[in-house]
């Protein structure tokens, strides 16, 4: 079996984050979240490995390699044109050729790992299996429609009035037999997003007599397509799945009070501060004077003076200085400056780029 995961898109529900980055290659909890996505594939036994993008290939092979060092073989593959899931199969099957495979989306995370969904589809004689969550917002998915003996029928896409609260989450398994969907006469079309959309190559399978299966999620799972997913996200894995390790080469002052778990970075600094965990704080990055509050995940060569920040990520190289505020519920990119205005007048002197949102 292989896996398939996407890293295209250009994350338009994320910007400004996306403008300058991969959604990703965005960090939660110290990794890019592409990443859960390979250790899960890894822990159920699969490592070979194809990842589809569209643009930003330098940024994944930077980030990523050959995946040698998550203990996989990482083939890239090309997608001309961002024109929906199942176009991301469909220019897959050379990669995939006979094989079954799981199709896992790059910004999707799950609890305790797909090895049970992997073990459940190889012991059924489905030609598909879909993984499925209950979700407070069935409008954002593809919801799935039963027939009343309980048999799956078909899959609305993104419905406005849905039929109950569960969505097809973005992990999926075939068979060889996906690709049917896509020749003859009557393979899928681009809906009117002009798109192809995955829950047509659902409806094509089950339309044409393809044994499918569903499997209902037992744990937590996100689709982190929007900034309040990330942080949620971000939280869920410092709650329960990441190892805390405080580096010998880090240093916590006497004075500081550490109250709950801290996985702190080589080379970084806590100085004068509280930190009530749980908390990642990444590499060479220096906390002085401040609070940092839980679920914050702060990742590498960043300075916090004078300022309180809770439940909130912070990318790379940023500087907060004298926030007199508490920062919470936030998203702070790569080279970022908040400071504190100093000189009169006393003004707010912003700059903010394309679909930005700030709170004052």
């Amino acid at each position: 079996m292989k896996g398939l995961i996407t890293a295209g898109g250009r994350g338009t529900r994320l910007r400004p984050i996306t403008h300058t980055k991969n959604k990703h290659l965005i960090p939660i909890a110290g990794k890019p979240m592409i990443v859960y996505a390979i250790e899960a594939l890894k822990d159920a036994g699969i490592t070979d490995i194809g990842i589809t993008y569209n643009h930003d290939l330098d940024s994944l092979v930077n980030t990523l390699g050959d995946g040698k060092k998550f203990g996989v073989s990482i083939t890239y593959i090309h997608q001309p044109s961002p024109i929906g899931l199942a176009d991301c199969v469909r220019v897959a099957k050379e990669f995939i050729k006979d094989d079954s495979f799981v199709f896992f989306l790059g910004d999707n995370m799950v609890a305790g790992g797909i090895s049970n969904f992997v073990q459940e589809f190889k012991k059924s004689k489905a030609n598909f299996l879909l993984l499925l969550a209950q979700v407070p917002d069935p409008q954002r998915f593809g919801v799935p429609v039963f027939d009343k003996k309980g048999n799956l029928i078909g899959v609305e896409e993104k419905p406005q009035k849905p039929k109950s609260n569960m969505a097809v989450t973005g992990i999926y398994i075939y068979d060889k037999n996906v690709f049917k969907a896509f020749e003859g006469i009557d393979a899928i079309k681009p809906s009117s997003r002009g798109e192809l959309e995955i829950s047509d190559v659902h409806q094509y399978l089950i339309d044409h007599g393809f044994i499918v299966k569903t499997v209902n999620a037992t744990g937590w799972w996100k689709d982190t397509g929007q900034g309040r997913d990330l942080l949620l996200a971000n939280r869920l894995i410092l709650e329960k799945h990441i190892d805390f390790k405080i580096s010998k080469t880090s240093f916590i002052s006497e004075d500081s009070d550490i109250q709950g778990e801290i996985s702190l970075g080589n080379n970084s600094k806590i100085i004068n501060s509280t930190l009530r965990g749980p908390i990642y704080i990444g590499e060479n990055t220096v906390i002085e004077n401040s609070y940092i509050g839980p679920f914050t995940s702060i990742e590498n060569n960043n300075i916090i003076l004078n300022s309180e920040i809770e439940h909130s990520i912070v990318f790379n190289d940023s500087k907060i200085f004298d926030i007199e505020n508490r920062i919470d519920n936030s998203i702070i990119a790569n080279n970022v400056m908040v400071k504190k205005r100093v000189n009169k007048p006393k003004v707010l002197n912003l700059m903010l780029g394309d679909h930005s949102s700030i709170e004052i």
